[in-house]
Protein backbone atom coordinates (compact mmCIF):
# COMPACT_ATOMS: atom_id res chain seq x y z
CA UNK A 1 0.00 0.00 0.00
CA UNK A 2 1.47 3.31 -1.09
CA UNK A 3 0.43 6.80 -0.10
CA UNK A 4 2.00 9.22 -2.57
CA UNK A 5 2.28 13.02 -2.75
CA UNK A 6 -0.45 12.84 -5.39
CA UNK A 7 -2.79 11.06 -2.97
CA UNK A 8 -2.01 13.65 -0.29
CA UNK A 9 -2.76 16.46 -2.72
CA UNK A 10 -6.11 14.89 -3.60
CA UNK A 11 -6.94 14.60 0.10
CA UNK A 12 -6.22 18.29 0.59
CA UNK A 13 -8.63 19.07 -2.25
CA UNK A 14 -11.26 16.80 -0.68
CA UNK A 15 -10.91 18.59 2.67
CA UNK A 16 -11.41 21.96 0.96
CA UNK A 17 -14.55 20.58 -0.71
CA UNK A 18 -15.88 19.36 2.65
CA UNK A 19 -15.21 22.80 4.14
CA UNK A 20 -17.23 24.40 1.34
CA UNK A 21 -20.07 21.98 2.11
CA UNK A 22 -20.18 23.08 5.74
CA UNK A 23 -17.88 20.71 7.65
CA UNK A 24 -16.03 22.95 10.11
CA UNK A 25 -14.48 20.61 12.71
CA UNK A 26 -10.76 21.20 12.09
CA UNK A 27 -9.63 18.14 14.07
CA UNK A 28 -11.91 15.95 11.95
CA UNK A 29 -10.78 17.59 8.70
CA UNK A 30 -7.14 17.04 9.71
CA UNK A 31 -7.85 13.34 10.28
CA UNK A 32 -9.55 13.05 6.87
CA UNK A 33 -6.55 14.77 5.28
CA UNK A 34 -4.22 12.27 6.98
CA UNK A 35 -6.11 8.97 6.48
CA UNK A 36 -5.53 7.31 3.06
CA UNK A 37 -9.08 6.51 1.88
CA UNK A 38 -7.71 4.63 -1.14
CA UNK A 39 -6.40 1.92 1.22
CA UNK A 40 -10.04 1.02 1.97
CA UNK A 41 -11.15 0.71 -1.67
CA UNK A 42 -10.65 -1.83 -4.43
CA UNK A 43 -7.65 -0.89 -6.57
CA UNK A 44 -10.02 -0.30 -9.50
CA UNK A 45 -11.44 2.75 -7.68
CA UNK A 46 -8.12 4.21 -6.50
CA UNK A 47 -8.16 6.96 -9.13
CA UNK A 48 -11.50 8.25 -7.75
CA UNK A 49 -10.90 7.55 -4.04
CA UNK A 50 -10.91 11.25 -3.11
CA UNK A 51 -14.05 12.21 -4.98
CA UNK A 52 -16.96 12.98 -2.66
CA UNK A 53 -18.78 9.82 -3.73
CA UNK A 54 -19.68 6.41 -2.32
CA UNK A 55 -18.14 3.28 -3.87
CA UNK A 56 -19.00 -0.45 -3.73
CA UNK A 57 -16.87 -2.59 -1.42
CA UNK A 58 -18.50 -5.98 -2.16
CA UNK A 59 -21.29 -7.95 -0.49
CA UNK A 60 -23.83 -5.32 -1.65
CA UNK A 61 -22.23 -2.77 0.68
CA UNK A 62 -20.64 0.61 0.05
CA UNK A 63 -18.10 2.95 1.58
CA UNK A 64 -20.08 6.13 2.29
CA UNK A 65 -19.17 9.35 0.53
CA UNK A 66 -16.72 11.45 2.57
CA UNK A 67 -19.30 14.18 3.26
CA UNK A 68 -21.64 11.64 4.87
CA UNK A 69 -18.80 10.22 6.98
CA UNK A 70 -17.74 13.72 8.05
CA UNK A 71 -21.33 14.79 8.78
CA UNK A 72 -22.06 11.79 11.00
CA UNK A 73 -18.70 12.00 12.75
CA UNK A 74 -19.09 15.71 13.49
CA UNK A 75 -22.48 15.03 15.12
CA UNK A 76 -20.79 12.60 17.52
CA UNK A 77 -18.55 15.35 18.99
CA UNK A 78 -15.75 12.83 19.62
CA UNK A 79 -13.51 13.46 22.61
CA UNK A 80 -10.28 11.59 23.31
CA UNK A 81 -10.90 8.31 25.15
CA UNK A 82 -14.59 8.27 24.20
CA UNK A 83 -15.86 4.69 24.08
CA UNK A 84 -17.57 4.40 20.68
CA UNK A 85 -19.69 1.63 19.17
CA UNK A 86 -19.82 1.57 15.38
CA UNK A 87 -22.57 -0.55 13.81
CA UNK A 88 -21.48 -1.53 10.30
CA UNK A 89 -17.69 -1.79 9.95
CA UNK A 90 -17.86 -2.04 6.15
CA UNK A 91 -14.46 -1.10 4.73
CA UNK A 92 -13.12 0.00 8.13
CA UNK A 93 -12.66 3.63 7.05
CA UNK A 94 -15.10 5.13 9.57
CA UNK A 95 -13.60 3.07 12.41
CA UNK A 96 -10.09 4.22 11.45
CA UNK A 97 -11.21 7.85 11.39
CA UNK A 98 -12.78 7.54 14.85
CA UNK A 99 -9.59 5.93 16.16
CA UNK A 100 -7.49 8.77 14.74
CA UNK A 101 -9.67 11.19 16.72
CA UNK A 102 -8.65 9.35 19.89
CA UNK A 103 -11.77 7.24 20.45
CA UNK A 104 -11.72 3.69 21.77
CA UNK A 105 -13.62 2.01 18.95
CA UNK A 106 -15.73 -1.15 19.12
CA UNK A 107 -16.99 -1.94 15.61
CA UNK A 108 -19.41 -4.68 14.55
CA UNK A 109 -20.02 -6.14 11.09
CA UNK A 110 -22.54 -8.83 10.06
CA UNK A 111 -20.82 -9.75 6.76
CA UNK A 112 -17.98 -12.13 7.55
CA UNK A 113 -16.05 -11.36 4.34
CA UNK A 114 -16.07 -7.62 5.08
CA UNK A 115 -15.28 -8.21 8.75
CA UNK A 116 -12.17 -10.27 7.92
CA UNK A 117 -10.92 -7.79 5.32
CA UNK A 118 -11.47 -4.71 7.52
CA UNK A 119 -9.96 -6.37 10.59
CA UNK A 120 -6.79 -7.26 8.64
CA UNK A 121 -6.47 -3.75 7.20
CA UNK A 122 -7.02 -1.98 10.53
CA UNK A 123 -4.41 -4.27 12.10
CA UNK A 124 -1.95 -3.45 9.28
CA UNK A 125 -2.51 0.26 9.92
CA UNK A 126 -1.54 -0.40 13.57
CA UNK A 127 -4.65 1.24 14.99
CA UNK A 128 -4.49 -0.32 18.43
CA UNK A 129 -7.65 1.38 19.71
CA UNK A 130 -10.04 -0.49 17.36
CA UNK A 131 -11.68 -3.81 18.24
CA UNK A 132 -13.61 -5.65 15.50
CA UNK A 133 -16.46 -8.10 16.08
CA UNK A 134 -18.53 -10.31 13.76
CA UNK A 135 -21.95 -9.56 15.23
CA UNK A 136 -25.54 -8.60 14.49
CA UNK A 137 -25.52 -4.80 14.73
CA UNK A 138 -29.15 -4.67 15.86
CA UNK A 139 -28.00 -6.25 19.13
CA UNK A 140 -24.97 -4.00 19.62
CA UNK A 141 -22.31 -5.19 22.09
CA UNK A 142 -24.05 -5.39 25.48
CA UNK A 143 -21.01 -6.93 27.18
CA UNK A 144 -19.02 -3.73 26.56
CA UNK A 145 -21.80 -1.20 27.27
CA UNK A 146 -22.32 1.57 28.12
CA UNK A 147 -20.90 3.57 25.20
CA UNK A 148 -20.29 7.31 25.16
CA UNK A 149 -21.14 7.44 21.46
CA UNK A 150 -22.85 5.08 19.00
CA UNK A 151 -22.79 5.51 15.22
CA UNK A 152 -24.84 3.43 12.78
CA UNK A 153 -23.61 3.40 9.18
CA UNK A 154 -26.61 1.70 7.52
CA UNK A 155 -30.25 2.71 7.22
CA UNK A 156 -32.51 1.29 9.94
CA UNK A 157 -36.31 1.07 9.73
CA UNK A 158 -36.41 2.13 13.37
CA UNK A 159 -34.00 2.78 16.22
CA UNK A 160 -32.93 -0.60 17.68
CA UNK A 161 -33.94 -0.67 21.39
CA UNK A 162 -30.72 -2.51 22.28
CA UNK A 163 -28.64 0.44 21.06
CA UNK A 164 -30.65 2.90 23.15
CA UNK A 165 -30.06 0.73 26.23
CA UNK A 166 -26.32 0.55 25.54
CA UNK A 167 -25.92 4.33 25.34
CA UNK A 168 -24.45 6.00 28.43
CA UNK A 169 -26.43 8.77 30.10
CA UNK A 170 -25.27 11.94 28.34
CA UNK A 171 -24.19 9.82 25.36
CA UNK A 172 -24.93 10.46 21.67
CA UNK A 173 -26.40 8.04 19.11
CA UNK A 174 -26.27 9.00 15.41
CA UNK A 175 -28.42 6.80 13.17
CA UNK A 176 -30.09 7.12 9.74
CA UNK A 177 -33.73 5.97 9.92
CA UNK A 178 -36.14 5.33 7.05
CA UNK A 179 -37.07 2.93 4.25
CA UNK A 180 -35.79 4.32 0.92
CA UNK A 181 -34.52 7.72 2.03
CA UNK A 182 -33.25 8.03 5.59
CA UNK A 183 -33.39 10.97 7.97
CA UNK A 184 -30.37 11.35 10.21
CA UNK A 185 -31.32 11.16 13.90
CA UNK A 186 -29.18 12.68 16.65
CA UNK A 187 -30.28 11.06 19.90
CA UNK A 188 -28.98 12.10 23.32
CA UNK A 189 -29.70 10.02 26.41
CA UNK A 190 -30.84 12.43 29.11
CA UNK A 191 -31.58 9.94 31.89
CA UNK A 192 -32.29 6.26 32.48
CA UNK A 193 -35.59 6.48 30.56
CA UNK A 194 -35.49 9.84 28.74
CA UNK A 195 -33.98 10.59 25.31
CA UNK A 196 -33.85 13.71 23.14
CA UNK A 197 -34.26 12.89 19.42
CA UNK A 198 -33.41 15.51 16.78
CA UNK A 199 -34.33 14.69 13.17
CA UNK A 200 -31.88 16.21 10.71
CA UNK A 201 -30.98 15.96 7.00
CA UNK A 202 -31.91 13.30 4.42
CA UNK A 203 -29.42 10.66 3.25
CA UNK A 204 -29.37 7.34 1.40
CA UNK A 205 -27.75 4.31 3.02
CA UNK A 206 -27.72 0.58 2.36
CA UNK A 207 -30.20 -1.14 4.71
CA UNK A 208 -29.28 -2.26 8.21
CA UNK A 209 -29.97 -6.01 8.21
CA UNK A 210 -30.36 -8.49 11.05
CA UNK A 211 -28.43 -11.72 11.58
CA UNK A 212 -25.02 -12.80 10.29
CA UNK A 213 -23.85 -13.55 6.75
CA UNK A 214 -20.98 -16.02 7.18
CA UNK A 215 -18.69 -17.58 4.59
CA UNK A 216 -19.66 -21.18 5.53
Amino acid sequence: MKDTYRHKGMRRQLVEELRRKGISDERLLAAIETLPRHFFLDKAFEEWAYKDKPFPIGNDQTISQPYTVAYQTSLLQIKKRDKVLEVGTGSGYQAALLAMLGARVYTVERQEALYEKAKALLSKLKLGNVRCYLRDGYKGLPEFAPFDKIIVTAGATGVPPALLKQLAIGGILVIPVGEHVQKMHLIVRLSEEEYDDQVLANFRFVPLLKGLNTMD
